[in-house]
């Protein structure tokens, strides 16, 4: 453990302390940029944070690099003020390590109502407010229940939160009575600190406790407390380590480790990245009345390690020529280089200062060739409300170097998050909901951080909007659907094609290779995959040469309208027309409808596989009953090669010897009950 004293002049006067585990100070390798400070709060010799104000400090693992070079060149290089100087250098920020914090609010003893609740001679209507920075959850409101009594409320209902270490906000647990619609009293509340919470690394329970409510009358953190008589309440706290903080899009995760250091397992490699440059970048600036020049720097970002280039002021073709490294534990992750203006290099814009977007590069590192360097220049595009932009490229040398090719390989048999998103899985929706949470947290650390990496900027890299409705990101993920279903369709067209005998000699051959295969069914196996190894074997002389960008084409950002555009733009809630906004209702109504139906038609298919033994049509489950019985005996009399040769006979036989009508089976499906006319 680290402590860092803060004293007064020479009265050495105690002010505040802050503290940092040694297992959890990063280490700094060079050539990485220096780390950048972050503000801190402090605590008192109570443990109260409260009060005691915030200190500027950079700790680390390494040795200290020269930044008096760095400085100096800018300020000749750039003509910047002295408040921007410090927004050009190059830094290293470390996200803070995220828990998850679980709360389980069993019941509680002993609530005396209110004031307002007593003079109203209600049925109390309880429920727990749980506040943890900016996040806040309720339980549900406790109903009654014979064998309690109104002032034991019971509630047994989980609540995550996502909170960041070093911990600075309180866990504030109140009861309150809703005494009308929008109307609650508090009848009490709990005040704990997140350092006295149990942390767990597995799925055993921790142990509950029960703890004394206290009246809001006075400060909880002070001495003087009024508690009311034998208010308490059942609670059940935990900071599991044994997840992983999902705070990025879970297609473009940069780490999958779980949070508690103890369950790391040894690096597998090393990412490193040379951010060479960019070119023919669009100017965002106005210079002398005209729009010709860009302020860039770049911003890497992968497991908890982001990196921010320098920034080179007035260059519509920067030259950076900074490396980076990271320790790489999983190979299927994801490393996001984004492009950024730098607004605060212009005084006029220190107040308002928000970066400007250029655009970002993914690179999957599962893509890499072990130990090859690949030196390319990346485009980098922007969707606009007037469609999609090339604002530049970006010039960057990547080379994922390997240790142990049998680690490696290893790690693709292994689960791909850690074990307790397996044995206590979170629902989307919770997920979702803590994604959101933890992206807060982070954004709100690294802007305290000198100099700030601005909200914009995070929420771009851990794409913020990505959970948002698109008509464009809709119809991509169709095409992408329909892409991935249409070898299947080709199959089916192919053996369609087949069996109608529209090329004679390939369904002669095909029909003498079936019934071989009949003959001897123990190659059919083998042979399948003989022909994918082949296959795949073939098909290495094409593999890619390079990681892959963007994809307009494949985004749909070619084709999309320029009204789907500004309803992607649009803000949340909406800001546009009412006739506008009823416009977009409508279609997306009928976008739906479409939907509908065939989820619908999907239902119907499986309703009826369940109606063949449910007897809802007792006719057809009598045939059906009836059926099966025959068809066990003759399969048991028949050999099964023989049964299969004569139904694959019957399906290749030629089209003249076919019926144009459907068969009976399928006549005798489609006759089956659905439940859609239960259906309103």
């Amino acid at each position: 453990m680290v402590e860092i004293f803060v004293k007064e002049g020479n009265k050495d006067d105690f002010l505040g302390r802050v503290w940092f585990d040694l297992n959890e100070v990063p280490r700094r390798v060079p050539p990485d940029s220096p780390l950048a400070p972050q503000w801190y709060r402090m605590e008192d010799k109570k443990g109260d944070k409260a009060k005691s104000g915030e200190v500027m400090v950079s700790i680390w693992f390494g040795t200290q690099a020269d930044e008096a070079f760095a400085e100096a060149w800018h300020s000749k290089a750039a003509n910047v003020h002295f408040d921007g100087l410090c927004s050009i250098k190059s830094k290293v920020y470390l996200s803070p390590k995220l828990w998850y914090l679980r709360l389980s609010v069993i019941e509680a003893q002993d609530i005396v109502p209110g004031d307002k609740a007593s003079a109203m001679m209600k049925f109390p209507e309880l429920f727990t407010k749980v506040i943890v920075g900016n996040q806040v959850l309720r339980t549900k409101i406790a109903g009654p229940n014979p064998n309690r009594s109104f002032s034991s409320p019971y509630w047994n209902e989980d609540l995550l939160f996502v909170v960041a270490e070093p911990f600075e906000e309180y866990l504030v647990i109140s009861v309150e009575d809703r005494i009308g619609p929008g109307r609650e009293e508090t009848v009490g509340r709990i005040l704990l600190p997140m350092t006295a919470i149990e942390r767990r690394n597995d799925e055993k329970q921790v142990v509950s406790r029960w703890f004394n409510i206290d009246n809001q009358l006075g400060n909880a953190i002070e001495s003087k407390i009024v508690t009311r008589f034998g208010s308490r309440i059942h609670l059940r706290m935990s900071l599991d380590g044994g997840y992983h903080v999902l705070d990025e899009a879970t297609m473009y995760s940069s780490d999958v480790r779980p949070t508690a250091k103890q369950l790391w397992k040894p690096h597998i490699g090393v990412l490193e990245m040379g951010i060479l440059g960019a070119s023919g970048l669009l100017p965002t600036k106005l210079k002398e009345g005209k729009r010709e020049s860009a302020d860039a720097y770049c911003v890497a970002k992968y497991g908890s390690k982001w990196v921010r280039t320098r920034t080179v002021v007035e260059s519509l073709s920067p030259k950076w020529n900074e490396q980076y490294t990271w320790e790489v534990f999983d190979p299927s992750t994801v490393i996001t280089i984004g492009v950024f203006d730098n607004s605060r290099v212009d005084k006029n814009g220190m107040n308002n200062a928000r970066d400007s977007r250029i655009g970002k590069v993914r690179i999957r590192l599962s893509t890499l060739e072990t130990d090859r360097v690949y030196t390319h220049s990346y485009p980098l595009l922007m969707l606009h409300p007037t469609g999609v932009k090339k604002t530049g490229e970006l010039h960057l040398a990547v080379r994922f170097s390997c240790a142990n090719m049998a680690n490696m390989l290893q790690m693709y048999t292994l689960p791909l998050l850690p074990k307790m998103h397996y044995v206590q899985p979170l629902s989307v929706n919770q997920l979702e909901a803590l994604r959101y949470q933890a992206m807060n947290v982070v954004a709100s650390r690294l802007s305290r951080a000198e100099p700030p990496l601005g909200r914009e900027v995070v929420e771009y890299m851990l794409d913020h909007d990505s959970h948002m409705w698109s008509m464009r990101r809709s119809k991509a993920n169709f095409a992408r659907l329909i892409n991935v279903l249409s070898g299947v369709v080709a199959i089916g067209r192919w053996i369609e094609s087949i069996s109608n005998w529209h090329k004679p000699v390939y369904s002669t051959l095909f029909l003498l290779l079936f019934l071989f295969m009949v003959a001897m069914p123990e190659l059919i196996i083998p042979a399948i995959l003989l022909y994918m190894a082949f296959v795949g074997m073939w098909r290495y002389r094409s593999r890619p040469r390079h990681p892959p960008h963007m994809d307009t084409r494949l985004s749909h950002a070619e084709s999309v309208y320029a009204d789907e555009l500004d309803e992607e733009f649009d803000s949340f809630p909406t800001s546009r027309s009412a006739e506008l906004v009823r416009m977009r209702y409508d279609r997306l109504r009928s976008v739906a409808g479409r939907i509908q139906t065939v989820v619908g038609d999907m239902a119907t298919q499986g309703e009826r596989f369940q109606a063949l033994l449910s007897w809802r049509d007792p006719r057809a489950s009598f045939l059906f009953v009836v059926m099966c019985l025959f068809a066990a005996v003759g399969f048991y009399a028949v050999p099964t090669r023989a049964v299969v040769a004569l139904w694959g006979l019957y399906m290749l036989r030629p089209p003249r010897f076919r019926n144009k009508l459907p068969c009976k089976a399928l006549n005798f499906f489609r006759r089956l009950p659905a439940k859609a006319d239960s259906l309103l």
